[in-house]
């Protein structure tokens, strides 16, 4: 829907790119970590967050386009440190760790890092939320998804026993989705009520 509504307006408005940036690098991470010559047996690790990356990509590609010129210079900036910060990764695992073990050990602990990263990103928009007192930026939809995702994979994770990404969907599920909540209460409990009418969308958007 997100993606839709920018399409459809061709402007990004007060959408940010920080959550979508900071899963690119995850997927990338996951991917990584998922090839046989680091974490053997982990195809569904592989395809998944490979597919994960071509929708972030596209997604991307889509902000890209409708974003004013000084965001699109900072996403190009993020995108090249991302790229340079990978290519260190990948040539310091594969160079510097010679069995599996080290590799996964290594990859996995900036997998947790860094998708504890992913999941706290869309707190860059807390202050637009609290500001304008309202969640539209930050569909509480979307932050159940991930958090049901989160559990998914929690669970993929105890079946074969992965240390890795058990600690990185438990901590970082539970962290999003706490901080979600709470952003919802907040602005539905804490702050006075409006006119109903007010947090109808607009028949011209979609949801």
């Amino acid at each position: 829907p997100t993606f839709w509504r920018i399409i459809k307006a061709k402007d990004v408005e007060e959408f940010k790119p920080d959550p979508y940036l900071a899963t690119l690098l995850n997927c990338m991470l996951w991917v990584f970590y998922g090839l046989p010559i680091v974490h053997p047996n982990s195809i569904l690790v592989v395809t998944i967050n490979g597919i994960g990356l071509v929708i972030e990509s596209a997604y991307l590609i889509i902000f890209f386009i409708y974003a004013t010129r000084n965001t699109r210079l900072k996403m190009l900036g993020v995108l090249a440190v991302e790229a340079l910060f990978m290519v260190g990764v990948v040539a310091g695992v594969l160079l510097g760790a010679h069995t599996h073990e080290k590799r996964s050990m290594i990859v996995g602990i900036l997998c947790v890092i860094f998708g504890s990263v992913m999941y706290a990103s869309p707190l860059t928009i807390m202050g637009k939320v609290i500001k304008t007192r309202s969640v539209e930026y930050m569909p509480f939809v979307l932050s159940l998804v991930n958090f049901l995702n989160g559990c998914c994979w929690t669970g993929y994770a105890l079946i074969k026993f992965d240390l890795y990404i058990t600690v990185s969907t438990t901590i970082a599920s539970s962290k999003r989705q706490r901080n979600d909540i709470s952003m919802h209460r907040s602005n539905y409990l804490l702050i006075p009520c409006r006119s109903p009418m007010a947090s109808v969308p607009s028949l011209a958007s979609p949801s």
